[in-house]
């Protein structure tokens, strides 16, 4: 379920936390928030996207929301309370940036 500052695969997690412990599970790090993961990760073009990547959208002045590339045109993330985590188009909004971790 979604949970504002959650990073818990099983309690509740917001958008970042979720890409984070997915990722720890994985023995990769992520910083907490989704405009650090940004900076964190290696820019990769539209087009280019993989499977494990990261979608970073902006309310215009900041990254606020990040989701993972599972495929398809289709990304997985913890969108609101109301819908928890769920799978959306990738391109339900512009991204800021789209973000690699793994080679």
């Amino acid at each position: 379920r979604y949970v504002y500052g959650g990073t818990s695969l099983t309690s509740g997690t917001d958008c970042s936390g979720f890409t984070m412990r997915v990722f720890q599970r994985f023995g990769h790090s992520l910083p907490r928030t989704s405009g650090a993961q940004a900076s964190a990760t290696r820019s990769v073009s539209q087009g280019s996207e993989r499977p494990g990547d990261l979608f970073f959208y902006s309310n215009g002045s900041r990254i606020n929301h990040v989701a993972m590339y599972i495929g398809g045109g289709m990304v997985i993330h913890a969108s609101n309370p109301r819908d928890g985590i769920k799978i959306s188009n990738a391109y339900y909004r512009h991204p800021a940036k789209i973000g690699r971790v793994m080679n």
